[in-house]
């Protein structure tokens, strides 16, 4: 078979062996790792390292700075194919997950973070690239949503093993670091050697691209950076500190939040298609605004244990719909942009994500509540630059804007 073969040449293949089987193998291996690492995170270094919400806003600022630097993917495709790079990325992930354990100090715990974390997100900016490349546009929220869901069962199953048999088997985090870890690694060098090397249409560039009519899409990028970094630190630490989850408990509420997730996704891929990006975005940022009022209702208010836990349930479910903001992008703009506008934007969403979670952490040890009222400021601010983006947008025509100031398409 030969290793090289066009999009539409692939038709012709086993199903297994299509580039859709290939983001969804992706997609299925990544979360194995990834959620290992998420769901024992924060007690592992509550137990490990007596982190508190400073010790923790550190990490995750160090985590993300390989998402800040996700633009050097560029200067990488310009030696190394897209895919192979994904698949490269994904074994980083996993073997940086599997030794985690192994250094259970500030030190070792924050060094293979930062591994771990330059194999997830130079996975997920080569992901995006690729699904935006070889999903047609007519059909890429439905697949956009399925993809979502196969990493939903991922998460689902490693979550469900780690509550049903942690206490009963007495599992240790050297273990199931090693496992999770593992697995990823293994599907990703499977991979590397089960499919050929598939070739888009049209070739990606392989410079900074950084364009004028690309400002909405840039804009709301950032904003969802720093909104979603707030999530990822705090919502499950909240668990740990405020409420006494252990191990077994917030991995419960990760299942419950799984299973909706599988079952919502597909939808929400549909809900895209019919209503489009902009209603859709719409949606998810009102309903972001009020979770995290609520979140903040939490220490204000005194709300209780199930409040908190359903906020949790909801804020996922919402964040689901961020697929639009992917096909929004794919449909304004040039083919030959998808690789590089991908390494940009995340660079972009990072930016925040590099420079919030210290200060937050620093901020969460006097009113953590704050925090929460600062994340719903940023999710309206979010809305009201979704309301810039037309019913059916394409390339000249990117913002409700770009009506009344035309601009040619670059």
């Amino acid at each position: 078979m030969p290793r090289h073969i066009t999009l539409d040449d692939a038709r012709t293949l086993p199903r297994w062996q299509r580039p859709t089987a290939l983001l969804f193998l992706m997609a299925f291996a990544m979360p194995i790792g990834f959620s290992v690492w998420l769901a024992l995170l924060n007690n592992f270094v509550v137990d490990a390292a007596n982190f508190d919400g400073a010790d923790i806003g550190l990490l995750h600022a160090i985590r993300e700075i390989p998402g800040f630097l996700a633009v050097g993917v560029i200067l990488v495709i310009m030696v190394m194919r897209e895919q192979v790079l994904g698949l490269v990325s994904l074994v980083m992930l996993g073997v940086a997950t599997a030794l985690t354990a192994q250094f259970p100090q500030m030190g070792g715990i924050l060094a293979l973070t930062f591994i771990s974390s330059v194999g997830f997100h130079y996975y997920e900016t080569v992901n995006q690239s690729l699904q935006l490349q070889w999903l047609p546009k007519d059909r890429a929220p439905q697949m956009l949503g399925w993809l979502m869901a196969a990493g939903s069962t991922a998460t689902f199953l490693v979550y469900f093993v780690i509550m049903v048999l942690w206490e009963p088997l007495g599992l240790t985090y050297n273990t199931v670091y090693m496992v999770g870890g593992g697995i990823t690694a293994a599907i990703a060098i499977f991979a590397m050697f089960a499919y050929p090397q598939f070739e888009a249409p049209t070739p990606q560039l392989k410079t900074f691209v950084l364009r004028r009519r690309y400002w909405l899409y840039y804009a709301l990028q950032f904003m969802s950076g720093a909104r979603r970094q707030i999530f990822m630190v705090f919502a499950g630490f909240m668990m740990v500190e405020k409420f006494g989850f252990e191990v077994h408990e917030l991995t419960a509420l990760y299942l419950i939040n799984l299973m909706v997730n599988i079952l919502i996704a597909p939808l929400l891929g549909r809900i895209v298609a019919r209503f489009g990006e902009q209603k859709a975005l719409v949606f998810e940022y009102t309903g972001l605004v009020c979770v995290f009022l609520a979140y903040g209702g939490v220490y204000f208010m005194g709300w209780g244990l199930m409040i908190a836990a359903a906020l949790y349930v909801l804020d996922h479910i919402f964040f689901g719909l961020a697929l639009a903001l992917k096909t929004y992008f794919q449909k304004i703009a040039d083919p030959a942009d998808i690789a590089p506008t991908a390494a940009v934007a995340f660079t972009i969403n990072h930016i925040a994500a590099v420079g919030l979670p210290v200060p937050l952490g620093l901020l969460w040890l006097f009113s953590p509540g704050a925090v929460f009222l600062l994340a719903a400021g940023m999710a309206a601010t979010s809305l009201c630059l979704s309301l810039l983006i037309p019913r059916h947008p394409v390339p000249g025509h990117e913002t409700r804007l770009a009506g009344a100031l035309p601009t040619p398409a670059e």
